[in-house]
């Protein structure tokens, strides 16, 4: 099992770099998986999580589908379960039927099977561009499943994952930042670079992060950091929830239909504030960033705050300041994922301060912009002009249009994932996942 201080090796542009991400990574997949008990692997049926078993099998499936088939013409490990393993033969509401997929056992000795054929794969095979790209595009899926098989014990009230630190000594901020910092108007890239040479190795990236291109950017104002907990709970005493004139109709839609009053993991007794973290049910630490907020709750708190949510173009430059003939840099401190400097690989599940780390701060004073949690902008999710689709068809494009889209990564987003230019996207009503915000000046 790994210890809290693992973190996965960055690299992955040679044949050990690339072992050890794939082996760390199958590590963790197996640690959510074998530390719930038979119970819990058979979770209930919720919209935003999938059954932990399938998730593994699905995992395994994309591994013997992009390398091994599409590489060595390999048979199918078995032909009658590919459209199961399969996320788009296979609805997600029916990945609940009783017996369809195998059991727990046959499906780790599919997953176990499959990794060992792709890790002799690499040892013994040339590593061309192509198949680097092939092995970081899986080794990267399995790390989004990560995260969801992590997001899904926060949802079941389960137990935290393995390695997690202990969410009641966070660390104390020495240093605190007030007010908003502004960023100058100038000519921006945004993106990454398509038709790269290096396109497997360092400017790995996915389809929707290209091609980039050059923006002009108004001068704007922004929060250095993510809005916490006190002040959401201002907002939530002084009815923000019952105000119709503060939410979209969209919002009140969303509001209604979900009795929303406050966030997700909210609740009040006695008078206190608590907030569930997994199993637990804790006081409300006023200085830690609110999460699992809806787009909704976002925008209509930054109406009762007079404020606005960034676009996705503003959060990007404020966190990478990549000046149209600058140097280009994928992550606010350089163009290599430094772990410590964040929150993310399920270590602090955002259980600090959004004044800590200001070792992770962008060249305008920005922080925690990589990892805590994934944070809502403005901007519905649309392909740059000039997309084109990657070698996985939908890794984008049945997202296009209705999902607005989040940046950053989460404390449950592993770090050989993230960059800068990386663009999520979900639906605007998700507020199960480690998602928050930050604002900017009108």
């Amino acid at each position: 099992m790994l210890s809290s201080s693992t973190r996965i090796t960055p690299a992955m542009n040679d044949q050990q770099t690339l072992l050890c991400a794939l082996d760390q990574s199958r590590e963790r997949a197996l640690a959510l998986l074998n530390t719930l008990n038979n119970g819990q692997v058979k979770v209930p049926y919720f919209p935003g999580i999938n059954p932990p078993v399938w998730e593994v099998g699905h995992a395994a499936f994309f591994f013997e589908r992009f390398i091994l088939q599409n590489l060595d013409k390999a048979p199918s490990y078995n032909p009658a379960l590919d459209d199961i393993w399969d996320s788009f033969e296979l609805a997600h509401e029916d990945r609940w039927q009783e017996g369809l997929f195998p059991d727990k056992p046959d499906t780790l000795r599919y997953f176990d099977d499959t990794f060992a054929r792709v890790r002799n794969r690499i040892l013994e095979k040339p590593l061309t561009q192509a198949d680097l790209y092939l092995y970081r595009y899986a080794i990267f899926h399995l790390n989004m499943h990560i995260e969801s098989m992590v997001w899904c014990r926060q949802t079941l009230a389960y137990a935290p994952p393995p390695g997690a630190n202990n969410t009641n000594n966070a660390a104390p901020v020495s240093s605190r930042i007030q007010g908003d910092v502004e960023i100058p108007v100038g000519r921006y890239r945004i993106g990454m670079p398509a038709n790269s040479a290096h396109f497997a190795g360092d400017d790995f990236c996915f389809d929707n992060e290209k091609p980039g291109f050059v923006i002009d950017m108004k001068g704007f104002r922004m929060s250095p950091t993510l809005v916490c907990n006190a002040e959401y709970l201002v907002f939530v005493r002084a009815g923000g929830y019952e105000n119709d004139a503060l939410w979209s109709m969209a919002g009140l839609k969303w509001r209604n239909s979900n009795k929303a009053r406050h966030p997700l993991f909210w609740k009040e007794e006695n008078g206190q504030w608590l907030e569930r973290h997994f199993d637990q049910w804790l006081p409300l630490q006023t200085d830690f960033p609110v999460k699992h907020v809806s787009y909704w709750e976002a925008q209509a708190f930054c109406n009762f705050a007079d404020r606005r949510l960034p676009s996705e173009f503003e959060w990007e430059v404020a966190a990478l300041g990549n000046h149209e003939h600058g140097a280009f840099n994928k992550f606010p401190w350089g163009n290599t994922m430094e772990p410590h400097r964040v929150d993310m690989d399920s270590a602090a599940l955002a259980r600090q301060s959004v004044h800590a780390l200001p070792q992770g701060d962008s060249p305008f004073g920005c922080r925690q912009m990589i990892g805590t949690v994934w944070e809502w902008t403005d901007s519905l999710f649309f392909p740059y002009s000039g997309f084109t689709m990657d070698m996985y068809p939908f890794m984008s494009t049945l997202q296009f249009g209705d999902h607005k889209v989040v940046r950053g990564g989460s404390c449950a987003t592993s770090s050989i994932l993230i960059r800068g230019t990386y663009r999520q996207a979900y639906q605007p009503d998700r507020n199960d996942v480690f998602v928050g915000f930050r604002t900017c000046a009108k």
